[in-house]
């Protein structure tokens, strides 16, 4: 499977990123490492975690995602393949988002203990919080790189301002950069991203890991009423998407997903693949048989009218 470099980073990796968030969550330990399993025998190699996931689970306490992750690359004795990314930043008991120094040293040690690994790939300030200088924040991931600890730093969820104001603070200072960054983006949610942020990454050359790249789901074509909600656990936010829009979108889905006999998912994937700014959408899956969705979206090429189609569909 041909990979793409992250930014300007030395880090290749396949074009789906796996998102983490449902380990601990929707998908147990045990099933956790059956998908790990197959997702890399199709030939991918990525995966992206922060240490809150699943704090929002009764009774977790964050961290679960990252401790499945660590025991599974322990199990397989894998991690040199594994390009693994993590965030920081969130709130894991401390009442606030935070990416002070002191947060962010005891965070990553706190991470890197339940990966089981000495350095992470990609450590990731998982949101913008204004109130703690650039510097700080910047200096802390400096360090980090400079110890080892991490090999390359990434944004998510920051303004399409606030990421040039860190760009330009690392060059001129001489810090870590961000190579990457994480926006909410799909076919759905379009608007946020190509509007200001999309420039910024291609102007800078940062690789595009967006999440939501699904929709929590509702690309994949499985909800189609209200009756449907009931389907998942991220059921009940499906219905901000049953928008006159959002029925176009799944018409076009469908419509193109029977061009090719893949599935809807496959084809919201390869959209985003076609889009020049984003290197790997993250996407998740709580079964075996939907990664198929995967290796079909890296496989399919879609023709210009089908893009068209889909862009027309999704215009907002």
């Amino acid at each position: 499977m041909e990979k793409r470099k992250l930014g300007g980073s030395d880090l290749l990796v396949a074009p789906i990123t796996f998102g983490g968030n449902v380990f601990g969550w929707t998908v147990d330990e045990q099933k956790s490492f059956e998908i790990l399993d197959g997702f890399f025998a199709a030939g991918f190699n990525f995966i992206d975690t922060a240490d809150v996931y699943s704090r929002w689970v009764p009774d977790n306490r964050g961290g679960e995602s990252e401790t499945i992750i660590g025991k599974w690359m322990k199990s397989r004795g894998n991690r040199d393949q594994v390009v693994l990314a993590t965030k920081v930043g969130g709130d894991m008991g401390q009442g606030r988002k935070d990416l002070s120094r002191r947060h962010i040293f005891s965070a990553v040690d706190a991470s890197l203990q339940r990966l089981q690994t000495d350095y992470i790939d990609l450590y990731q300030s998982h949101y913008d919080v204004p109130e703690i200088p650039l510097e700080e924040t910047l200096g802390a991931f400096d360090e980090l790189v400079k110890q080892g600890k991490v090999r390359w730093i990434g944004a998510s969820n920051f303004s399409a301002e606030r990421l040039k104001e860190a760009l330009t603070f690392s060059k001129e200072n001489h810090l870590a950069k961000y190579q990457t960054f994480q926006p909410e983006y799909n076919l759905f949610s379009r608007e946020g991203f190509e509007a200001e942020q999309e420039k910024v990454c291609l102007e800078q050359e940062l690789g595009v890991i967006n999440y939501y790249a699904l929709a929590s789901g509702f690309l994949t074509g499985k909800y189609r009423s209200e009756a449907d909600f009931s389907k998942s656990a991220r059921g009940a936010a499906m219905k901000s998407y049953f928008t006159h829009r959002g029925m176009e979108i799944l018409k076009a889905l469908d419509e193109v997903a029977e061009n090719h006999n893949i599935s809807q998912a496959s084809v919201a994937l390869a959209w985003l693949l076609a889009r020049p700014s984003v290197t790997a959408p993250i996407a998740s899956v709580t079964g075996l048989e939907q990664l198929k969705s995967f290796s079909d979206a890296v496989n399919v090429t879609l023709s210009a009218a089908e893009v068209d189609l889909l862009n027309k569909a999704s215009n907002y």
